[in-house]
């Protein structure tokens, strides 16, 4: 079948501010150079193909018509996401229908030359607004990783890139969370009294003489959770420096959400956003154990204080097929996330416990004795079934199903452990 040809209405690129696309002209964001592509792949969330299989798609990914999984990577600046998933699938042999959209002309050839050095194919690349995602038509996954919070109205973003979802599909974001960002905002306001004229590097080699002379009691100075404006010159003018940029609070974005006919699946990681995870008195756990998911999040939001984005999955409100993949399933397969967590964690020794640090927290959840065991036994082939019937004793569907799912949640909640379909 001939592909259909698809071309942008330029509606949302009129709408876009002319200093967002100035920016991003001046100073593609993030920073990359295409030859460092010999040397590193560079991977993430969202958008990480184990984990959006897992989560989004019942640890298998659909097709259209023609046998392709409909990508979009929406705002795709210099390609970070885009290079990722395109090779993930590539190496995977997945078949692909992979769209890159962004409105700087700059970032977008930095995206191609990295394609093109890794010889990735299947990738339609257009310039323009992410407002205009449904004149490509429609996409089993979104992704769209620190942009929504960058538009003008952010809500039209929202409702753009859920109109151009598959009544089965899902979405990837990352938002600014507040909390986290103390300090950011009242950086920006005072530069925007002092550094607001001039061009790009002008305006960026006065921030950096400001930054240079900050008293210590500069809430920016105390953020230890920020430090973009320490790497490059594009990282000082997209933290200080953007025109636009609004953050989300819990109860924020899961209204936006909302408003745009999404829900929630999963934050990614999880367990910042799990109060079990948290050291509690326990009448703070009994006071917490009746609420919401949504106000769970919220409490463990202001509690931690640190988290300067949420990254996150959502679908369609109406789609109502199985979602994530459950440990409950004795014929998938459990896959961790890369190989440097397959090597830490099949060489675990027996009776040895965790100990993840995400975002400078500290958590220490603890395992069952027999843990170790299963953990070894995961190659990224074995099923559920195969494994269990190679632990010692062979233990019952019933009694290795109970430890397996202890296991796997809470290293599914730290972005280590996934589920996928043979």
């Amino acid at each position: 079948m001939a592909k259909k040809k698809q071309t942008l209405s330029g509606k949302g690129t009129k709408r876009a501010t002319k200093a967002i696309k100035t920016q991003y002209e001046d100073l593609p964001y993030p920073e990359r150079r295409p030859e460092d592509e010999r040397k590193r792949l560079i991977t993430g969330s969202p958008g990480h193909l184990v984990e959006l299989r897992h989560t989004l798609f019942n640890g298998k990914l659909p097709q259209d018509e023609n046998g392709n999984f409909r990508v979009l990577i929406a705002g795709g600046g210099t390609g970070d996401a885009l290079v990722m998933l395109a090779q993930q699938l590539t190496d995977e042999n997945i078949e692909a229908d992979i769209h890159y959209i962004d409105l700087s002309k700059a970032s977008r050839a930095i995206a191609e030359k990295r394609v093109k050095a890794r010889k990735l194919k299947n990738i339609t690349f257009h310039t323009g607004s992410l407002l205009d995602a449904a004149d490509l038509g429609d996409f089993h996954y979104i992704d769209c990783c620190g942009v929504l919070h960058h538009l003008p109205h952010p809500q039209d973003g929202f409702k753009a890139l859920a109109k151009a979802l598959k009544p089965n599909g899902g979405f990837g974001l990352m938002v600014y969370g507040t909390h986290g960002r103390t300090g950011v905002y009242q950086m920006q306001e005072a530069l925007r009294m002092v550094a607001s004229d001039g061009s790009s590097h002008d305006r960026v080699e006065h921030t950096k003489e400001i930054l240079g002379k900050l008293p210590v009691t500069n809430w920016l100075n105390q953020n230890e959770g920020i430090n973009d404006h320490e790497v490059s010159d594009t990282g000082i003018f997209d933290l200080l420096l953007h025109s636009q940029d609004r953050s989300y609070t819990v109860p924020e974005l899961n209204q936006e959400l909302t408003n745009a006919g999404l829900k929630l699946v999963t934050y990614i990681d999880p367990a910042p956003y799990n109060p079990d995870f948290y050291p509690l008195p326990d009448q703070t756990r009994d006071v917490l154990k009746d609420k919401s998911l949504e106000e769970r999040a919220q409490f463990c939001e202001l509690l931690s204080g640190n988290m300067h984005k949420h990254t996150l999955y959502c679908v369609p409100n109406l789609r109502e097929n199985t979602i994530t993949a459950k440990p409950s399933n004795m014929n998938l397969v459990p896959v961790f996330r890369d190989i440097q967590t397959e090597q830490q964690f099949r060489s675990m020794p027996q009776g040895a416990q965790l100990d993840f640090t995400l975002n400078r927290l500290k958590f220490q959840p603890t395992l069952p004795p027999h843990a170790a065991l299963i953990l070894r036994a995961i190659d990224g082939k074995s099923s559920l079934e195969d494994i269990r019937r190679r632990l010692p004793g062979q233990p019952d569907v019933f009694a290795f199903q109970n430890i397996f799912s202890y296991v796997f949640n809470v290293m599914n909640s730290f972005g280590k452990l996934f589920l996928k379909q043979r």
